[in-house]
């Protein structure tokens, strides 16, 4: 499968995860959610870029249990929740967040 950004082509696996972590831009994140019909604002980018320096730390993707407190440790209790990071990303902020942010899908994610 494949995405098109800016009349550059990118390659994504069967779930729609990026293949190639190192190709990503920011146009992606943003095709990526109008398909699934939401609009990035500022709070989307504080998670999205969270989930990028996280990841480059790290070597992995969070699960939503670990992003939920790690978010909660950098940007206060009021975002470190189930409910404002579903609010951002209800297909899941794990799962949905990772693929816009072109990270691969979070461990213990079905």
């Amino acid at each position: 499968m494949e995405i098109e950004v800016n009349g550059k082509s990118f390659e994504t696996d069967e779930e729609g995860y990026l293949v190639n972590l190192a190709e990503w831009e920011p146009g992606i994140a943003e095709v990526m959610a109008k398909e699934d019909d939401l609009e990035l604002t500022s709070e989307h980018w504080e998670i999205l870029n969270f989930l990028r320096e996280y990841y480059e730390e790290y070597q992995i993707a969070p699960a939503v249990r670990v992003l939920t407190k790690a978010v909660g440790k950098k940007l206060g209790a009021e975002k470190g929740n189930s409910k404002y990071l579903y609010s951002l990303f209800p297909y899941g902020p794990g799962k949905q967040a990772c693929r816009f942010a072109g990270l691969p899908k979070p461990t213990g994610c079905i």
